[in-house]
């Protein structure tokens, strides 16, 4: 080769150089983002709660005595547990204690009279009966015999007439214990007493008429609860009863619960305008999987709507409105927005119809600046 050929080579070589070294100077600087692979895995479709739910204990009741009245009894605490029937506050009832005695006795007598009216009235029979077969005799006269039989028939009215004077003094017996029994608070189911708002010989007064008052005792049922929370009424529509749910509560935090809706609210709550809410109850599923519960604390609750599994599935944070992607480039370092195709998503994941395959790669960054279509970019370290 001669050397005009040689000097012709090296001054292209220098040219080549040269245009590189200015497309590299003049190129913007790539930016970084994070991306991560299509994949194949399970996706659901699910409603979660727009505030924080509760859990409430399926039975819980704020008991007060249906009278006013002293306190002379107060057998409970706060924090014990009680039997269905337990007696858990009494009023002063001493007098009503007196009544009952006084109808019992009244009763009794009552009883007594009866009996004695009615061993007249079938002495009173039987001599009516006597006489008729002895006037076939001719032993007795007609009109001693009228007398015998209006005598029994007397008796008879006498004998019903004290029975029915009898039951009214029952019914009277049962009045006065009932009224006794409004000033004892009993359980009306076994459970914990939450809270006590009396002590002894303090007064209480039940609640007038639209007047709410503090209730006596707090007693909460704590061997069954549930989540109670708001849902969109967007999304109330594809909710049904026995759907299975995932339930999350602040107090264990990472731990996830199985659950049943068991119930839908039948109306929309407009409390909060432009922001109407559907009620649901979310009841826990395994005993054994229940951690130990206290009613009020705040929980969520994830109805899953359906299910499909191994599907292609990318991040929710990575699905653009159209819906589209940004699609990462690894060879040429350069992102390319595409148009895809999504089925049921959730906060998490997406499942891809159309539009990916397994092994691209997308842009989870999003919100970056200088995230779009034709960017250079470089993926960060330790980025999918």
């Amino acid at each position: 080769m001669s050397r005009s050929h040689k000097r012709i080579i090296v001054a292209a070589l220098l040219i080549l150089l040269t245009v590189v070294a200015t497309i590299q100077l003049s190129r913007p600087e790539p930016i970084s983002v994070t991306v991560t692979a299509v994949e194949r895995g399970d996706v659901e479709a699910t409603a979660a709660n727009t505030r924080a739910g509760t859990v409430k204990a399926c039975r819980r009741a704020g008991l007060s005595p249906a009278i006013g009245g002293q306190i002379t009894l107060l057998p409970v605490q706060e924090g014990d547990r009680v039997e269905a029937g337990e007696l858990l506050l009494a009023l002063w009832h001493e007098d009503l204690q007196a009544q009952v005695v006084l109808a019992e006795q009244e009763t009794e007598a009552a009883r007594a009279r009866a009996e004695a009216a009615c061993i007249q009235a079938d002495i009173a029979r039987r001599e009516a009966q006597r006489l008729q077969r002895l006037e076939e005799s001719g032993a007795a006269s007609q009109e001693r015999i009228d007398q015998a039989v209006s005598r029994a028939k007397s008796s008879r009215a006498e004998c019903a007439s004290a029975q029915a004077s009898a039951k009214v003094s029952e019914a009277r017996m049962d009045v006065a214990g009932a009224t006794l029994a409004r000033t004892l608070l009993l359980a009306p189911f076994a459970g914990v007493v939450a809270e006590i708002n009396g002590e002894l010989n303090e007064y209480v007064t039940p609640s007038p008429p639209g007047i709410a008052t503090l209730q006596a005792i707090d007693l909460i049922d704590n061997s069954c609860f549930f989540v109670a929370a708001p849902i969109d009424e967007v999304d109330a529509a594809a909710v049904a009863v026995d759907m299975p749910a995932r339930i999350s509560l602040d107090a264990y935090r990472g731990e996830q619960f199985p659950g049943r809706v068991r119930r839908i609210a039948d109306y929309v709550l407009d409390r909060e305008k432009q922001a109407r809410t559907v009620d649901i109850e979310v009841a826990f599923g395994d005993p054994q999987q229940t951690p130990r519960l206290l009613a009020g604390y705040s929980a969520d609750a994830e109805i899953i709507l359906s299910a499909h599994g191994d599907v292609l599935r990318i991040p929710t944070v990575a699905v653009m409105e159209g819906p589209r992607v940004m699609l990462y480039d690894a060879d040429n370092e350069v992102l390319k927005l595409r148009d895809i195709k999504t089925g049921i998503s959730n906060w998490d994941y997406t499942e891809i119809l159309e539009g990916l395959e397994a092994g691209d790669r997308v842009v989870t960054s999003l919100d970056r600046p200088g995230v779009e279509d034709g960017a250079y970019a470089v993926a960060e370290t330790g980025a999918q």
